[in-house]
């Protein structure tokens, strides 16, 4: 085997080679060089992709953040990074960059039914007619999403069990919220409403969803199943 071929990432045994790594042994197995080696795809002659990465790496203290900094231009005087490699690498890591702001947006927790009230206030205030939503959670009781499941009149709107245990089976939801608004003001639940809860109860034990509460949302105020013990 000459030295070029041993440089060449196709000529390493498949667990060595990052994609394929990546793939037997899933992305935490790789180095942030091999990582770095994949988006570029191949080196020089002298080094290896992966090489060529550890090199870049360490001209900039092995530092991510210190890497981020760079230009196109910057990354373009390593010997081996054209124009489309350090797009590459800059596109890369301005992903993570904006990932880490996202997450820096905490998840709402749910502690209470004023909690839900609140969450879902901007969704709801002022409106009339009437919507069915419902809130998805983790473990945590942090909601990871809210998710309109229907829009209807005045008097009504159909909420489907169906589409809502889809929703949360999508997100790999830990409990959900139901809510839904009466445009009239009127807090007391339904005859309808009552059987829709004990419904979708039954069904959140059933695919080990639980149903945490039922809110009926008014401008002004709020019903809680939860807080009234008809749950």
């Amino acid at each position: 085997m000459s030295t070029s071929d041993y440089l060449n990432i196709k000529s390493w045994a498949e667990e060595d080679r990052p994609r394929e790594k990546l793939l037997l042994k899933g992305r935490a197995a790789l180095s942030e060089a091999e990582l770095i080696g994949i988006l570029i795809g191949s080196g020089t002659k002298s080094l290896s992709a992966v090489d060529l990465s550890k090199h870049i790496l360490s001209e900039n203290g092995n530092d991510l953040n210190q890497l981020a900094k760079l230009s196109v231009k910057d990354l373009m005087k390593f010997k081996g990074i054209g124009e489309a490699k350090a797009i590459s690498i800059v596109s890369a890591l301005e992903l993570g960059r904006r990932r880490k702001e996202t997450e820096a947006v905490k998840k709402p927790q749910i502690t209470c039914s004023e909690d839900v009230y609140k969450i879902i206030a901007p969704e709801l205030l002022d409106n009339r007619h009437e919507e069915f939503w419902i809130l998805i959670l983790n473990r945590r009781n942090m909601v990871i999403k809210k998710q309109l499941i229907s829009s209807g009149g005045v008097s009504g709107t159909v909420a489907d069990p169906k589409i809502i245990f889809k929703s949360a089976l999508e997100e790999l939801a830990c409990g959900i919220i139901l809510i839904h608004n009466h445009p009239s003001g009127n807090l007391n639940p339904s005859q309808q409403d009552i059987s829709l809860t004990k419904k979708m109860k039954e069904g959140g034990r059933l695919l080990e969803i639980p149903v945490l509460d039922h809110i009926i949302f008014t401008d002004n105020g709020y019903f809680s199943f939860a807080d009234e013990n008809i749950l």
